[in-house]
Order: structure tokens, then C-alpha cells, then sequence
């Protein structure tokens, strides 16, 4: 038996075209320039717990409780937690009480010390920025593909990725051992298949969903953000960030057709407001 428990780490607040550029609305609208605050849209930011017979496996980590102090959006704190006022500004994030990666794990009676891998699927804050809070983990999973390409390059990039969040965390890099997903490249966690990291480019360059089966052939998938919500492959809408739009495209079809798939138990999102809190066990 595979329990996986849905955690609700946090929501952020963007611009519309952030999760359904349906439009081609051009970067201006994509990062909330030209668009009225009234109407950015609030997405939850959803971690995952997998208890696996051969392991504890957190998926990302969701907001650090610096952004929100007191559990409340603190405009000042969370420009500070994150190292940029542009970043801050069109990614803006709220932690309730006792959302954070750490206060979860304690409410469900565990903490950071009995994680063998802590999972990131990419680097972008609200998925990477707790990671502090959950640092004695065994291990910290972080693809080489995604690591290399926060180096730098293209203003988007050097805006999003602030390695404050990792580093002073002692980081596994791996690169793909396996042959899995659109693009024939995944990692086999734990060496049976099954938990694999499926690389899904396009959102970011070394993106990886998860996809966890159990012996008999049944799956739960974590998208990530190659899709932001099951609309987005019901309708085949890409999210507005992108690195590249075709890579982003083969991900979220190969995205749809595993959703679609009879073997998939349930297919998750880490921004879908269809998504609640829960545990799934399979």
C-alpha cells in the first residue's frame, strides 16, 4: 500500500495569464504588469507526502514561513525572504498558520529527520523556498538539468532563481538514469520503477513529474506546474512562463495522455484549486 497525503503549503497570488496563457498574452500580461490586481487570481501551493514501503518521499516544499511572518501577506517580509522586489512583485505568496512544510510534517507526526528524499520538482520559489525547514532530510533530489540551468541566462531566469533557498542545503544531484516520459529521460528513485522523476521541459528546462505505481500497475501523477490544473490538459492550455513553448506542448500531451490513462488514480496539480487537502491511498 502507497499513501500519499495532499498538502495544502501556501497560496500565491499572479497575474491570470500565469496559469492559462489561453491567448498569447505576451509577457507584460504573463507577469501581471498591464493587468488591474483585481483581477490576479490566488492558486494554492500543494506539497506531497509519499509513504512508500521503501520510503518517506516529500515533493517540494511550498512557501518558508518568512513570507508570512505572522500568517498573514506581509508585502516587506516576503521581498526580504526573497531576495528581489521583481520577484515579489509578480509572485506574490501567503502562508497560513500552520500551512508550512514543517508545522504539516509535525501535524501529521513526523519531521524532516525521518525523510529519505526530499523531491524538487524545479527551482522556482513557491516550490523550493521551505526547503530550509525540512533540511536535515536524507537526501535533497534536485535534477542536474534543472541546476545547470539555474545559472543565469535570460533575465526570467536570473529573476526567478535565487539560491538562497538551497545554498546552505546539502544537495543530491542526479542526472537520468531512465528512459521514461516525452523525452526519454527520467530518474528511478528508488530502483523499481516505482517512483520515477519524469523530466517535462518547457516550463523550466529540468522539471520533473512525479509518477508513483503500485504493483499493479496503478499510478498517481504529480504534474507540477507542466499543467497548472486538469483544465490544462483538458483543454491543452500551457501556462504563460516558459523556457521553451514546444518542449512545454510535448510535456503537457504526454501529461494528458497519462491522465487519461485507466491505470492513473488521480492526476495532481500543484496550483489546481479543484485540488483539497487529503490523502490517497492506493
Amino acid at each position: 500500500m502507497i499513501k500519499i497525503q495532499i498538502l495544502a503549503t501556501g497560496l500565491v497570488h499572479v497575474s491570470p495569464f500565469i496559469p492559462y496563457n489561453s491567448v498569447n498574452a505576451g509577457k507584460l500580461k504573463v507577469y501581471g504588469f498591464t493587468v488591474p490586481k483585481k483581477d490576479w487570481v490566488w492558486l494554492p501551493v500543494m506539497s506531497y507526502l509519499i509513504e512508500h514501503p521503501k520510503a518517506n518521499i516529500l515533493v517540494d516544499t511550498g512557501w518558508n514561513r518568512r513570507i508570512s511572518p505572522k500568517g498573514e501577506f506581509d508585502k516587506n517580509a516576503q521581498e526580504i525572504a526573497l531576495g528581489s522586489r521583481l520577484l515579489a512583485k509578480v509572485n506574490q505568496g501567503l502562508l497560513p498558520e500552520g500551512q508550512a512544510i514543517d508545522e504539516q510534517l509535525a501535524a501529521v507526526g513526523k519531521s524532516s529527520t525521518d525523510l529519505d528524499y526530499v523531491v524538487i520538482t524545479h527551482l522556482d520559489c513557491d516550490h523550493v523556498s521551505g526547503l530550509s525547514q525540512v533540511s536535515s532530510a536524507k537526501r535533497v533530489m534536485v535534477s542536474d538539468t534543472e541546476m545547470q540551468a539555474s545559472g543565469g541566462g535570460t533575465l526570467c531566469n536570473r529573476t526567478r532563481y535565487r539560491d538562497i533557498f538551497w545554498k546552505d542545503v546539502p544537495l543530491t544531484l542526479y542526472q537520468w538514469n531512465s528512459d521514461r516520459g516525452p523525452f526519454g529521460r527520467s530518474y528511478d528513485l528508488l530502483g523499481d520503477h516505482s517512483v520515477e522523476l519524469i523530466n517535462i521541459p518547457g516550463h523550466t528546462e529540468g522539471m520533473v513529474a512525479v509518477k508513483i505505481t503500485n504493483p499493479e500497475g496503478k499510478y498517481v501523477l504529480l504534474t507540477s506546474d507542466g499543467a497548472y490544473s486538469s483544465r490544462s490538459w483538458k483543454e491543452m492550455v500551457l501556462p504563460g512562463v516558459s523556457v521553451n513553448t514546444e518542449d512545454q506542448l510535448k510535456s503537457l500531451k504526454w501529461i494528458r495522455e497519462q491522465s487519461l490513462s485507466p491505470n492513473c488514480v488521480a492526476s495532481l496539480a500543484t496550483h489546481d484549486p479543484d485540488v483539497t487537502p487529503g490523502i490517497i491511498e492506493f
